[in-house]
Protein backbone atom coordinates (compact mmCIF):
# COMPACT_ATOMS: atom_id res chain seq x y z
CA UNK A 1 0.00 0.00 0.00
CA UNK A 2 1.35 3.69 -0.92
CA UNK A 3 0.49 6.77 1.15
CA UNK A 4 0.26 10.59 -0.18
CA UNK A 5 -0.92 13.38 1.56
CA UNK A 6 0.26 17.63 0.79
CA UNK A 7 0.58 19.84 3.60
CA UNK A 8 1.81 23.93 3.53
CA UNK A 9 2.39 26.81 5.83
CA UNK A 10 1.85 30.51 5.50
CA UNK A 11 4.82 31.98 7.05
CA UNK A 12 3.99 33.55 10.62
CA UNK A 13 0.52 32.20 10.26
CA UNK A 14 -0.78 28.48 10.34
CA UNK A 15 -0.49 25.27 8.37
CA UNK A 16 -2.37 22.59 7.27
CA UNK A 17 -2.63 18.84 6.03
CA UNK A 18 -4.96 18.18 3.29
CA UNK A 19 -5.47 14.48 3.07
CA UNK A 20 -8.58 12.66 0.76
CA UNK A 21 -11.00 15.37 1.35
CA UNK A 22 -10.12 16.41 4.96
CA UNK A 23 -8.04 19.52 6.11
CA UNK A 24 -6.38 19.42 9.28
CA UNK A 25 -5.05 22.62 10.63
CA UNK A 26 -2.11 22.70 12.81
CA UNK A 27 -0.14 25.29 14.69
CA UNK A 28 3.49 26.69 13.75
CA UNK A 29 3.28 30.14 15.34
CA UNK A 30 3.34 30.80 19.17
CA UNK A 31 0.32 32.98 18.73
CA UNK A 32 -1.30 29.17 17.83
CA UNK A 33 0.30 27.09 20.21
CA UNK A 34 -2.68 26.86 22.68
CA UNK A 35 -5.65 26.81 20.30
CA UNK A 36 -4.06 24.35 17.03
CA UNK A 37 -2.26 20.81 17.27
CA UNK A 38 1.23 21.00 16.74
CA UNK A 39 3.13 18.75 14.79
CA UNK A 40 3.74 15.81 17.93
CA UNK A 41 0.16 16.12 18.85
CA UNK A 42 -0.56 14.97 14.85
CA UNK A 43 1.50 12.46 15.44
CA UNK A 44 0.08 11.00 18.71
CA UNK A 45 -3.35 11.43 17.04
CA UNK A 46 -2.05 9.18 14.27
CA UNK A 47 -1.21 6.55 16.88
CA UNK A 48 -4.83 6.68 18.46
CA UNK A 49 -6.25 7.12 15.33
CA UNK A 50 -4.56 3.30 14.40
CA UNK A 51 -5.32 1.73 17.51
CA UNK A 52 -9.01 2.96 17.12
CA UNK A 53 -9.12 1.93 13.74
CA UNK A 54 -8.54 -1.65 14.98
CA UNK A 55 -10.61 -1.96 17.00
CA UNK A 56 -13.34 -1.71 14.70
CA UNK A 57 -11.10 -3.71 12.25
CA UNK A 58 -10.85 -6.60 14.70
CA UNK A 59 -14.70 -6.06 15.96
CA UNK A 60 -15.44 -7.73 12.87
CA UNK A 61 -12.56 -10.17 12.78
CA UNK A 62 -13.16 -11.35 16.43
CA UNK A 63 -17.02 -10.76 16.24
CA UNK A 64 -17.61 -9.01 18.99
CA UNK A 65 -19.79 -5.73 19.51
CA UNK A 66 -18.93 -2.59 20.76
CA UNK A 67 -20.80 0.72 21.43
CA UNK A 68 -17.42 3.41 21.56
CA UNK A 69 -14.20 3.50 22.04
CA UNK A 70 -11.77 6.13 23.50
CA UNK A 71 -7.89 6.71 23.60
CA UNK A 72 -5.76 8.35 26.15
CA UNK A 73 -2.44 8.95 24.70
CA UNK A 74 0.61 10.71 26.46
CA UNK A 75 4.23 11.09 25.75
CA UNK A 76 7.55 11.74 26.92
CA UNK A 77 9.60 13.93 24.37
CA UNK A 78 13.48 13.78 24.96
CA UNK A 79 15.20 17.34 24.47
CA UNK A 80 18.37 15.98 23.07
CA UNK A 81 18.57 14.81 20.68
CA UNK A 82 14.73 15.83 20.32
CA UNK A 83 12.46 12.89 19.81
CA UNK A 84 9.86 10.66 21.36
CA UNK A 85 11.33 8.26 24.21
CA UNK A 86 7.90 7.07 25.43
CA UNK A 87 4.80 6.33 24.86
CA UNK A 88 2.26 5.53 27.34
CA UNK A 89 -1.77 4.68 26.45
CA UNK A 90 -4.90 3.55 27.40
CA UNK A 91 -7.51 2.65 25.47
CA UNK A 92 -11.48 1.50 26.38
CA UNK A 93 -13.44 -0.28 24.60
CA UNK A 94 -17.31 -0.11 25.98
CA UNK A 95 -18.99 -3.34 25.57
CA UNK A 96 -21.86 -5.53 26.95
CA UNK A 97 -20.69 -8.61 24.45
CA UNK A 98 -19.26 -11.52 26.42
CA UNK A 99 -17.39 -12.44 23.60
CA UNK A 100 -14.91 -9.32 23.63
CA UNK A 101 -11.69 -11.11 24.39
CA UNK A 102 -9.31 -7.91 25.91
CA UNK A 103 -6.13 -9.53 25.82
CA UNK A 104 -6.20 -11.05 21.91
CA UNK A 105 -7.67 -7.66 20.90
CA UNK A 106 -4.82 -5.91 22.99
CA UNK A 107 -2.26 -8.57 21.20
CA UNK A 108 -3.52 -8.12 17.82
CA UNK A 109 -3.66 -4.32 17.96
CA UNK A 110 0.47 -4.45 19.24
CA UNK A 111 0.67 -6.99 16.02
CA UNK A 112 -0.98 -5.31 13.39
CA UNK A 113 -1.39 -1.96 14.00
CA UNK A 114 0.63 0.01 10.94
CA UNK A 115 1.39 3.12 12.80
CA UNK A 116 1.43 1.40 16.45
CA UNK A 117 4.54 -0.91 14.69
CA UNK A 118 6.33 1.98 13.39
CA UNK A 119 6.12 4.26 16.54
CA UNK A 120 7.33 0.96 18.40
CA UNK A 121 10.47 0.49 16.09
CA UNK A 122 11.72 4.53 17.71
CA UNK A 123 10.36 4.59 20.87
CA UNK A 124 9.15 2.91 24.04
CA UNK A 125 5.30 2.20 24.08
CA UNK A 126 3.48 0.73 26.53
CA UNK A 127 -0.53 0.73 27.30
CA UNK A 128 -3.70 -1.25 28.50
CA UNK A 129 -6.89 -1.82 27.10
CA UNK A 130 -10.16 -1.94 29.34
CA UNK A 131 -13.74 -2.85 28.98
CA UNK A 132 -15.78 -1.27 29.99
CA UNK A 133 -19.29 -2.27 30.14
CA UNK A 134 -21.66 -0.19 27.94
Amino acid sequence: MKYSIKASATATKNAAVNVKESEIMFGITPETADILPNPAELYLGSFAACALKNVERFSIIMNFEYSKAEITVSATRLKQPPRMDEIIYELSVYSQDDSLNIDLLHKNIEKFGTIFNTVKASCSVMGEIKKIMG
